[in-house]
């Protein structure tokens, strides 16, 4: 079988089936378990390069694959994903769509621009990295759940609607804006599962 099989993938690979099964409740417009999905799919994301650099035996072909298989899968779970709810949202005229179409497409050039970049950092130094150039697109587990919290309190569903694009577009500018952002240290991570925790059930609640 081609490909790497270990245990450094695993939470890659489970970050990106939650997302398939998150995208088919959004186009269900179940939308409290296609949020719930994507946080799961972030938190997998958070994990996995920790786990696979566990593993201090990988050969170079390995380190290599791990980049691309996590680049591809993120771009599933954080790019096409959050289009797929923006879509099952409603989308009025072709305006719309391109701005989906937008978002999808500077996740793809932030993750092709970072495998080149991160590619030849590795091959320079071990250290890990302290920023990312441009938002990161895993950003998109935290921002549009939060997001969420806007549906049907504060927002009607068409104010809903066009809010959800409007953060589209702007993530999408932040993807492949040049701009330092502090990769989250563990403090962070703790804030993230624990907002997480709280962002899920109050939406299972709710």
């Amino acid at each position: 079988m081609l490909g790497f099989y270990n245990y450094t993938v695993v939470l890659t690979y489970a970050g990106l089936a939650c997302s398939v099964f998150g995208m088919m409740q959004a186009l269900n417009q179940n939308y409290k378990l296609a949020v719930l999905f994507l946080v799961l799919s972030g938190a997998c994301d958070m994990f996995d390069g920790k786990v696979a650099r566990s593993k201090t035996d990988r050969t170079e072909e390995e380190k290599r694959f791990g980049i691309q298989i996590d680049s591809l899968c993120d771009l599933v779970c954080f790019g096409v994903f959050p289009a797929v709810i923006g879509y099952s949202l409603g989308v009025k005229g072709n305006v719309e769509r391109l701005c989906l179409v937008f978002y999808v497409l500077a996740a793809v050039i932030r993750l092709a621009y970072f495998n080149v970049t991160e590619e030849t950092r590795q091959k320079q130094t071990n250290e890990v990295r302290k920023y990312y150039q441009g938002l990161p697109v895993t950003s998109a587990a935290a921002i549009f759940p939060l997001i969420f919290l806007l549906r049907g309190g504060l927002l009607d569903c068409e104010q809903f609607r066009v809010t959800y694009l409007a953060a589209i577009i702007l993530v999408g500018i932040l993807f492949i804006s040049n701009i330092k952002v502090i990769k989250p240290g563990n403090k962070a991570v703790i804030v993230f599962i624990i907002l997480g925790a709280l962002l899920i059930l109050k939406m299972l609640a709710g």
